[in-house]
């Protein structure tokens, strides 16, 4: 079959989105555009926001439009939580965030049988971690690897934990077998991605932290880079620090999540950590490496947040120097306490969410103005308006004159600063090209 796929949502979608890639090919099928015809459509929905199961329903809609007569499959979080919504968008597969292969057996089946199949099962009794191929079938530059599924954290804005259910991780050892492939295919950068990856560990034997994880995966990598998905901020410990500044291709990049800057409406959101706790991590990272870029997302308007309660989050946010910030006015997602609360009117969040990011500007700007005259080792991944671009190690982009640098990793000085954008130039008698 020709099938044609859709993600939404985050890193954990898109890397399930590449198994099922990897797992189509593998069964003879091809890949084709979303925008095109195909014989069947696969769209990996997300339901974060009520928007985004807005944006679900006119993906499904669009696809059954472009081929009346294709296989319309719906998966992912979407579908977990509101089975009956999906139901009446004339779907001929439903199945929610678990077991991607039998989804896939599935979307096989729907086709020859042309009978709709519901497929759900209750996420909060899952227990196992389901293993899934690492990497996609583009440019061999960076794969994700889902090393934790699941949250228990119940945040009063979050639907996720009814959605993916407990905390599952993956084993150790099947981790650093996973790199070792990667390795062996070529990748030059792998990202540990996870719903909530600083509870990896927490399910298993022994319970083993993060860090043990991050130390044996970084030995496997060798000279491959590993990069952390988001952080909750009290894994961030003496311990984590020590451990972590020893591994020299751990990327110096961290998103620490912290929705608020205000611990009042910390306490509304249910976040297990206050400023004074958050604040210490981003001490401790900044005592711990040199110059790291320590990133991370906020939530303005959230229901009851008063306009003191956002000065604190703004005079918050300068203290902590975030290298970059993204800024989200609250979103309702019905089902959960926080859309039962006082409602912040739109307007007021338009307004914070526009003085929130003037200021996330000014310390970006002023991060990339640091970066000018350092020297990174960038690793470069394509073209962009005459340029090449790629990622150094803190994350930030860096554009050099080149061509064919694809895949290859190059000591870079820092010359300047364009559109937001580090400009380099090579150390090209620098042994350590490659």
């Amino acid at each position: 079959m020709n099938i044609a796929i859709y993600t939404l949502g985050c890193k954990v979608n898109q890397y399930e989105t590449q198994a099922m890639e990897r797992e189509l090919t593998a069964r003879g099928h091809a890949l084709v555009p979303f925008e095109g015809p195909a014989d069947a459509y696969i769209i990996n929905t997300c339901t974060v926001t009520a928007v985004s199961d807005k944006k679900s329903r006119q993906m499904i809609r669009r696809a059954r439009k472009q081929s009346p007569d294709a296989v319309v499959a719906v998966c992912g979080c979407y579908p977990q939580t509101h089975p009956e919504d999906v139901k009446g968008l004339d779907v001929d597969l439903i199945a929610g965030t678990g077991d991607r292969i039998k989804f896939l057996d599935l979307l096989e089946s729907a086709a020859r049988e042309k009978e709709p199949v519901v497929n759900l099962d209750q996420a909060l009794r899952r227990r196992a971690f389901e293993v899934l191929p690492a990497g996609g079938l583009a440019a061999r530059t960076r794969a994700m690897l889902k090393v934790e599924d699941g949250c228990v954290n119940f945040c009063s804005y979050c639907i996720i934990p009814y959605a993916r259910g407990p905390v599952r991780s993956l084993p150790l050892e099947t981790a650093v077998e996973e790199v070792r492939r990667l390795k062996e295919e070529g990748y030059r950068e792998i990202v540990l991605t996870g719903i909530e990856i600083s509870s990896w560990g927490h399910d298993l034997p022994g319970k083993p932290e993060l860090i043990d994880l991050i130390e044996a995966i970084c030995r496997e990598a060798g000279e491959m880079r590993v990069r952390l998905g988001s952080l909750e901020p009290r894994t961030i410990t003496e311990d984590f620090c020590r451990r972590a500044s020893a591994l020299p291709n751990l990327c110096p990049h961290f998103h620490l999540s912290m929705q608020s800057g205000c611990d009042e409406t910390l306490q509304r959101m249910n976040r297990k950590y206050d400023t004074s706790r958050y604040k210490k991590s981003v001490s401790l990272l900044n005592g711990a490496f040199q110059r790291p870029a320590i990133t991370t997302d906020l939530i303005v308007g959230f229901p009851g947040e008063t306009e003191e309660e956002f000065v604190k989050t703004l005079d918050f946010i300068r203290e902590c120097a975030f290298a970059e910030m993204h800024i989200f006015p609250y979103s309702i997602r019905p089902g959960t306490p926080a859309a039962e609360m006082e409602q912040v009117p739109k307007a007021v969040k338009e307004d914070r969410a526009t003085r929130a990011a003037a200021v996330a500007e000014e310390m970006h700007a002023a991060y990339l103005q640091g970066c000018v005259g350092e020297t990174f080792d960038v690793l470069y991944e394509q073209p962009v308006d005459g340029l090449y671009q790629g990622h150094a190690p803190n994350y930030m982009v860096v554009a050099v004159e080149g061509k064919d640098l694809h895949n290859r990793t190059l000591p870079t000085r820092i010359i300047g600063i364009r559109d937001g954008i580090l400009l380099g130039e090579h150390l090209k008698d620098c042994c350590t090209c490659r």
